[in-house]
């Protein structure tokens, strides 16, 4: 019996000295395996979801009145990214010809009396523009951005899309009266908030 068990304890020992020594870590040691595993890791990568064709296209109303660039207008009264090149054309185009028509005695006066367009009447100039054509592009852009909150959701940039909502009709209300005092600029016109021209 003694014989066996010494068999058995030297074949124990024989089969322990082949296994590879258990592996002890220090403690800072797991630290520093966490942090280089994370290292190692894939990168995460964050990309943009793809973005809709930019909005380009100018609306032209004859030679007395200046051109309309869309891209300008958007850009100028921050036209929310929801909002697609039709919808834009059709109230930009909807503001030009209300503000044409605001103007249209006194752009027949003006024709009258020599000057070919709007840009010749005589006002200041502001970096080589005359002040009638960027208070025309203001009533314009004033005009559109006022259809655009009435008309469309998402388009005051609150996500809000209840009929009626207050916050939209008051921002709309303000755009509109900006695009008066604009023409009323134009016409020298005292500027009056509660009256129409």
């Amino acid at each position: 019996m003694l014989g066996g068990s010494q068999g058995n304890a030297k074949a124990s020992a024989s089969s322990n000295a082949l296994r590879p020594p258990p592996t002890t870590l220090a403690p800072h040691q797991s630290s520093t395996m966490t942090m280089t595993m994370i290292a190692n890791a894939p990168p995460i990568i964050v990309t943009d979801p793809p973005s809709k064709p930019p909005i380009t296209g100018v609306l032209d109303a004859g030679s007395f009145w200046p051109h309309i660039d869309l891209a300008k207008l958007r850009d100028s009264v921050d036209v929310d990214g929801s909002v697609t090149a039709a919808r834009l054309t059709h109230a930009a185009a909807n503001a030009l010809a209300s503000v044409i028509q605001d103007l249209s005695s006194w752009a027949t006066v003006q024709t009258a009396a020599g000057f070919a367009a709007l840009s010749s009447v005589p006002a200041i100039d502001i970096n080589g523009t005359s002040v009638n054509v960027l208070r025309f592009e203001r009533a314009v852009y004033a005009y559109a951005k006022a259809d655009l909150i009435e008309r469309y959701a998402g388009t005051d940039a609150t996500g809000r899309t209840e009929p009626g909502d207050e916050r939209r009709e008051l921002q709309s209300s303000d755009y509109r009266a900006d695009a008066l005092r604009a023409v009323r600029d134009i016409l020298g016109v005292a500027r009056m908030e509660s009256e129409l021209i």
